[in-house]
């Protein structure tokens, strides 16, 4: 069950809205692809937060996060929050998938090929 309280806290809007305005280059392109429901009618949405995490790309209808990481995420203080963070979503029945920037890039069709292997059945 979803609980309201966890999902896009208040205090959270303003850096959701600062990220969504700021979108890597990746995440750009990626959401050229997910947005207004183009891949198989899902709706996915940018930058939800859920609990003290905000994520990149969300399906609420399915319990799945899409991460997009870059050189940001390439070393040991930030490969543990990662995990951390996996976790926490996990525990409360998330599937989170992650892929490299340069996945977005050099493989998309690939990456929209795991993404909808993800969905529920």
């Amino acid at each position: 069950m979803k609980k309201p309280w966890m999902h896009n806290k208040s205090e959270l809007l303003g850096f959701r809205r600062e990220l969504r305005k700021n979108l890597t280059p990746a995440e750009t392109f990626l959401w050229k692809h997910l947005k207004a429901k183009q891949l198989d009618g899902k709706k996915f949405v940018k930058q939800h937060s859920i609990g003290n995490y905000i994520v990149d790309f969300y399906l609420a209808s399915d319990k799945l996060i899409v991460e997009l990481d870059g050189e940001v995420h390439q070393n040991a203080t930030a490969a543990e929050y990662d995990k951390k963070r996996t976790v926490f979503l996990n525990d409360l029945g998330y599937t989170v998938i992650r892929f490299e920037n340069k996945m977005v890039f050099d493989n998309l069709k690939s990456v929209l090929m795991e993404i909808k292997e993800n969905f529920k059945k």
